[in-house]
């Protein structure tokens, strides 16, 4: 059970209305759903808190998907709080702590590239919200599962390529699509950490050797 899972059975035993933002075929809200369905409703727009109609505004909270963008979040929750001024919300923030400095890297990253790729999964939600967060800056953004799925006409013209992954991507993917991108030109090599890690977390002993990527990308 996730730390959401558990705030979503903390707060309706409690007897509030849960708002949960999210997305309705993510799996981590279908579970959460789960947890408390009589109890719960699923936003996953501005324009859906608006339709809300709720028996008593003085007892409701909400909680988020932690994959969520940082961006749809935000507007989300200030939308919520203007309409139930009494709201709570989690003790802390939802979305995760690698999602959230992943994101931030990309929109630091954006000005400075011409391309993002994201490695990762077709059906990861956090690998998704960092290609819409880089295309909301007006850079164009693809997610790839590896180097072969990169086409030649998304290079062309272009001088600088930055590359991140999603955060159960594993590390050599990531190595395997900078040497490609090298074989084809970009020769100068930069790695750009936007926000340094200082939080660590126990890993299960089978991953503990393993590398991780966070926010570190590279622009080529």
């Amino acid at each position: 059970m996730t730390k959401v899972h558990l705030e979503a059975v903390k707060f309706a035993r409690q007897g509030y209305t849960i708002i949960l933002i999210g997305h309705k075929d993510h799996d981590e809200v279908i579970g959460t759903l789960g947890e408390a369905p009589e109890a719960t409703i699923l936003v996953s727009a501005v324009e859906d808190v608006d339709r809300l109609d709720l028996k008593d505004e003085s007892r409701v909270c909400y909680l988020t998907q932690t994959t969520l963008s940082l961006d749809e979040t935000r507007d989300i929750v200030a939308r919520l709080k203007e309409r139930f001024p009494a709201i709570i919300g989690p003790p802390a923030q939802d979305i995760c702590y690698a999602t959230e400095n992943r994101q931030l890297a990309v929109k630091a990253v954006a000005p400075l590239c011409q391309l993002l790729l994201v490695v990762g999964s077709q059906n990861s939600s956090n690998s998704r919200r960092l290609v819409e967060v880089c295309v909301k800056s007006g850079v164009p953004s693809y997610l790839v599962d590896d180097k072969e799925e990169v086409r030649s006409e998304w290079l062309n013209g272009v001088e600088t390529v930055a590359v991140t992954a999603g955060a159960s991507a594993p590390e050599n993917l990531v190595q395997e699509l900078v040497d490609s991108l090298r074989q084809r030109g970009f020769g100068a090599y930069e790695e750009m950490e936007i926000r340094e890690e200082d939080v660590r977390f126990s890993l299960p002993g089978e991953l503990a050797g393993a590398p991780v990527r966070l926010t570190t990308i590279a622009t080529l």
